[in-house]
């Protein structure tokens, strides 16, 4: 398999800041660096690897209440068999409906997409949970991280699938191999040494001598370009709305 384990991503590190990998000032910066890392590459990327799809009893709406909660703080695995024990839930992207109510399994029922709309429009609407108000769930609104709203308010208890962005759990020495570690390992390391270049002191000295040093920040653009390419085809996106790259020679362009 490509990529790096933990100890070699952190073996190559300590290589190229020149310091050994047992150097208690190093070593301390660690867990921070690889933390400013991956953040820094779900947040420019966004793989889609961290798409997941969550349901099941934790997952639902109370006949009368329009509030739905989804904790932040994964465990379990998700419906696509991704564990998720340490990962945590950034964006919602869709809901859906599970019907008919009572029924906890979407790929054993019906999926019935709620539409994204605003916290204005389900109060003006949708503000009453009044008996004669109750109906099924039609809309969602983020009200925060963890609070949704619905409207219809629910005339029965219903079920949801939720698909959203996840933060998987860290490159750790618990946790040796990571999706960006096997399948980023270049763009990890990169933005891992511009946090490093802290450590180096080292943040302007490609300024001071063009030839005396790499700039690591140049260098995570340069491969941030490529990888964004090549997230944007597994989604549809590239060329064309296709999975295909950008073929400059090719006359006409698709699409």
């Amino acid at each position: 398999m490509p990529g790096l384990t933990y100890s070699q991503f952190v073996s190559q590190i300590a290589l190229l800041a020149a310091t050994q990998v047992d150097n208690a000032g190093f070593a301390e910066l660690i867990p921070m660096m690889i933390q400013y890392a991956e953040l820094r590459i779900a947040r420019d990327v966004d793989p889609m690897n961290y798409s997941v799809s969550l349901s099941g009893p934790a997952y639902k709406l109370n006949m009368g209440n329009r509030n739905i909660h989804f904790s932040q703080n994964l465990s379990g695995i998700a419906n696509d068999g991704t564990p998720l024990g340490g990962a945590s839930f950034v964006v919602s992207e869709q809901i859906n409906l599970i019907l008919p109510a009572g029924e906890t399994n979407p790929d054993t029922a019906e999926r019935f997409p709620l539409l994204a709309t605003t916290k204005e429009y389900l109060d003006a609407v949708y503000g009453s949970s009044l008996t004669a108000n109750l109906g099924k769930p039609l809309y969602f609104t983020p009200f925060n991280e963890t609070l949704f709203f619905v409207g219809p308010v629910p005339d029965q208890n219903y079920f949801v699938e939720v698909v959203g962005t996840i933060r998987p759990d860290t490159l750790s020495e618990t946790n040796p191999v990571t999706f960006l570690s096997q399948y980023m390992p270049d763009l990890l390391i990169m933005a891992s040494m511009v946090y490093l270049s802290g450590f180096q002191r080292n943040f302007g000295r490609q300024s001071d001598d063009p030839q005396m040093a790499v700039s690591y920040e140049s260098q995570y653009q340069t491969l941030l370009k490529s990888t964004s390419v090549e997230e944007a085809r597994k989604n549809f996106e590239g060329s064309g709305w296709s999975p295909m790259p950008a073929a400059p020679t090719a006359t006409p362009t698709r699409g």
